[in-house]
């Protein structure tokens, strides 16, 4: 069996329908949706099993519609969530007539012929566009994290200006404008990503973003995710996967903590304040503000 098969091509196979539906029962088989199988996942991977659905879709629609949002989000490889990824997204170069089904949704939006490229045989909305499109139908912490993971996919500035200002009429436009204002290519992360907007929100002073830290004789004693060098002060945000994606070869995950531990005590020796938070600080939000404002505090008085 190939790697998508649809029912009329295991029809033609010889399988029949009480067959099909035996294999499924026994694991034997995964139904990707309506008429559409593929062997079993291996990973339980849901971005992979997302991308086996996208190519079940695009097999069985017309070849007009062309991959967007989420679905080609996945595609470019832009950060997704899994609350997203159960439904397929497609997009019709027209305007209006928006069509939900149970796992698949089609767009009816103009799609100007720069604004479309083509990944893996498949033809998808191009990196701005798709940022422009996910910020106008999602949160702005997640548009933000998806337009500074584009920057550094390569997307430019003025690309995605352009492509908001291409935008003006739709829905949620001014949510992706704000993005657009947002996104910084220096981001490393999701969670660095939310921060900024939270520190935004919050009414907080915009942060340096990878500030260098380095003593009296200008020797580099780390570097910070974010820096406020008019408050004396370093915020860090601790992600589940910070540390292992530190590790080197040889490294345990013990060895990263420890040369993490010791940076942060060589930033405080020449006299910064630190603060971490982690996502759950980032939900509660206003014992974070109080923290990074008593920091602020702090290191004025320090340096004054």
């Amino acid at each position: 069996m190939s790697e998508i098969s649809l029912h009329r091509e295991l029809r033609d196979r010889g399988y029949s329908a009480p067959e099909l539906a035996r294999l499924v029962r026994s694991g034997e088989l995964s139904r990707l949706r309506r008429g559409a199988y593929a062997l079993p996942a291996a990973d339980g991977d849901p971005v992979a099993a997302h991308k086996a659905r996208l190519t079940a879709v695009i097999r069985q629609v017309s070849d007009e519609a062309i991959v967007s949002h989420v679905s080609a989000a996945v595609l470019h490889g832009l950060p997704t969530w899994t609350d997203q990824l159960d439904l397929v997204h497609l997009t019709r170069d027209r305007s209006g007539g928006s069509k939900l089904r149970r796992d698949l949704r089609i767009h009816g939006l103009p799609i100007a012929p720069d604004e479309a490229t083509r990944i893996g045989g498949f033809t998808v909305t191009s990196l701005a566009r798709t940022v422009v499109d996910l910020s106008c139908l999602d949160t702005l912490e997640r548009g933000v994290a998806i337009g500074d993971a584009a920057l550094r996919l390569g997307l430019r500035d003025h690309e995605l200006a352009a492509a908001v200002d291409a935008g003006t009429r739709r829905h949620g436009i001014g949510r992706a404008r704000r993005v657009c204002e947002l996104a910084d290519v220096r981001s490393e992360s999701v969670g660095e990503s939310f921060s900024r907007v939270r520190f935004w929100q919050w009414g907080l002073p915009a942060p340096v973003l990878q500030l260098d830290v380095r003593d009296p004789r200008g020797v580099l004693v780390g570097r910070g995710d974010f820096g406020w060098p008019e408050f004396g002060t370093i915020g860090e945000f601790d992600g589940k996967v910070k540390y292992g994606a530190l590790l080197k070869p040889g490294q345990s995950a013990q060895d990263v903590l420890l040369a993490e531990k010791r940076r942060e005590e060589r930033i405080r020796e020449v006299g910064w304040q630190v603060v971490r938070w982690t996502w759950a600080d980032l939900r509660r939000g206003t014992d974070l503000a109080a923290r990074l404002q008593d920091a602020f505090r702090r290191g004025r008085d320090l340096s004054a």
